[in-house]
């Protein structure tokens, strides 16, 4: 599907299967609300699904989207670009973090070159759809045009939907990409309208100097484009990154085949602010996997309305959080389509 009929096909929660989950959550043999956040979750599926209760997210997939990013030259990383070439052979190979993880969970694993500066060398959970060799550096020029960007929103909505035509009942986010932390923390200024300074972290790990200079190079991107959140396409050119348009797209396509994506830290959150620039309904497919130590993610959380299942004060990216939430959001469903009620279990109620 195009972005625009990607868009056309995103509707509300389903209020009548909402009122039905609740209503069904006030039936099972525990005290209402005893619970708490896993019901509301239960809820909110059951509203995407549109029937209560939802289906089980089961299979699932991390789609892992990589980029390369102009902005690095800037010094915002102490990494070598050369790094995300190298981690994307590391995941396709299975031996990332979030491959092991994803094994825990009985996830599956899904890499993308949608944006990386080295060509890779194949394998079979990578899809090559490398749409630039990394972008521009946003602080000289654009990081993207706006054909660039929509190449690879229109990627990411073609990702979720193969998925889903493939039997996969849940999405994850993930991505990699040296630097991309910068473009994050400038997306979520746009569609939040916080400072650079609120939103700009310490990424794989950076000094104090060297923050402040991030955070002056986030600024000064902010100050050469003026971005205008009404036209979100518009900002991913202008400081976004190709892994966080393919993200957007992900997102998108996702909501518009009301399958719940998970979603990760600080990349995903920028990719998912976008996504509700472009279709405030698509917030309502979106589960926060985890509260990312990045501060830029709990502003964009906190923008989407969205409460994280996990805080574990991790960073990584990935999809670690997004893959480590999913038995989380398995488990909330479960309560759904499992649990007696009390009239079933013969068990009084107060």
């Amino acid at each position: 599907m195009t972005l625009e009929t990607t868009l056309a096909a995103i509707r509300p929660a389903d209020e009548r299967a909402m009122t039905a989950a609740r209503e069904l959550q006030a039936r099972l043999t525990k005290p209402a609300g005893s619970l708490g956040a896993l019901e509301e979750l239960s809820i909110r599926l059951a509203g995407l699904a549109g029937t209560c209760p939802p289906p089980m997210p089961a299979p699932a997939t991390v789609a892992v989207f990589a980029g390369d990013h102009g902005v690095h030259a800037q010094g915002v990383s102490p990494w070598p670009q050369e790094v995300t070439a190298q981690m994307v052979a590391n995941f396709v190979a299975g031996g990332a973090v979030v491959n092991a993880f994803a094994r825990e969970t009985g996830a599956d694993v899904m890499v993308v070159d949608v944006g990386v500066a080295i060509p890779l060398h194949g394998g079979a959970n990578l899809l090559e759809a490398n749409v630039r060799r990394g972008t521009r550096d946003m602080t000289v020029t654009a990081a993207l045009t706006r054909e660039e960007a929509l190449a690879a929103v229109e990627l990411g909505i073609q990702v979720a939907e193969t998925l889903v035509d493939q039997g996969a009942k849940a999405l994850l986010t993930g991505d990699m990409g040296i630097a991309n932390t910068t473009p994050a923390a400038a997306l979520i200024a746009v569609f939040s309208g916080a400072g650079a300074g609120a939103v700009t972290g310490r990424g794989t790990g950076i000094d104090d100097a060297m923050l402040a200079h991030k955070t002056e190079v986030v600024a000064a991107a902010l100050e050469r484009h003026v971005p205008d959140p009404a036209d979100p396409l518009g900002v991913l050119a202008a400081v976004g990154g190709l892994e966080h348009a393919a993200l957007t797209g992900f997102i998108l396509g996702a909501a518009a085949r009301r399958v719940p994506v998970i979603v990760d830290g600080v990349i995903a959150v920028s990719a998912a602010v976008t996504a509700a620039a472009f279709a405030p309904d698509s917030v309502a497919a979106m589960v926060a996997g985890h509260r990312s130590a990045e501060p830029g993610a709990s502003v964009a959380l906190a923008h989407l309305g969205l409460e994280p299942l996990l805080d574990l004060g991790m960073r990584l990216g990935e999809g670690s959080g997004a893959v480590l939430a999913l038995p989380v959001v398995s488990a909330a469903v479960r309560v759904l389509r499992e649990v007696a009620t009390f009239d079933s279990a013969g068990v009084s109620e107060k």
